[in-house]
């Protein structure tokens, strides 16, 4: 009997967890997940974008203007996933995240010392903070790079 040879990659697997941890965010408008994995691909941890604990979702504002908003109260899904980590030293791991990290979010993965980055998605790469971001990583020798999507569909029934 051989393997199965149509199995996920690892990459694929991760990936998947991430945009399944953003399906937790409450945000109507962005959800954003990540998911950090050791140098032997076990997850360590998970975030997505939302409130600290403690701060009621439905007593803050989710809107993305004005002198009350949202920007004010989340917490990045990158940051959560660094914060949730209670096991000691992410150095050396790897994070998925399904959209490209912000500079503030850039500075907490370096400190953290996450060597490699996977995103999916880059839609605000023309933005001061994403292209400051990329400095920040590149110049901290943290190797990123975009997911490649396979193309096949992996379905969830809950």
């Amino acid at each position: 009997m051989f393997e199965r040879k149509d199995h996920i990659s690892w990459d694929e697997y991760f990936m998947g967890v991430a945009m399944l941890s953003a399906r937790r965010s409450k945000d109507p408008n962005t959800q954003v997940g990540a998911c950090i994995v050791s140098e032997t691909n076990r997850i360590l941890s998970m975030g997505y974008n939302g409130f600290p604990n403690g701060v009621p979702d439905e007593e803050f504002p989710w809107n993305r203007e004005g002198e009350d908003n949202k920007y004010l109260y989340s917490t990045h899904s990158e940051l959560n996933a660094i914060l949730n980590y209670r096991g000691g030293s992410l150095e050396g791991c790897k994070m998925y995240v399904t959209l490209f990290p912000c500079n503030e979010c850039a500075k907490a993965i370096i400190q953290s010392g996450i060597r490699t980055l996977v995103y999916a998605e880059d839609k605000y790469a023309d933005t001061p903070g994403v292209r400051a971001s990329k400095r920040m990583l590149n110049r901290a020798g943290v190797v990123f790079y975009q997911y490649e999507p396979s193309g096949r569909d992996v379905t969830l029934s809950l």
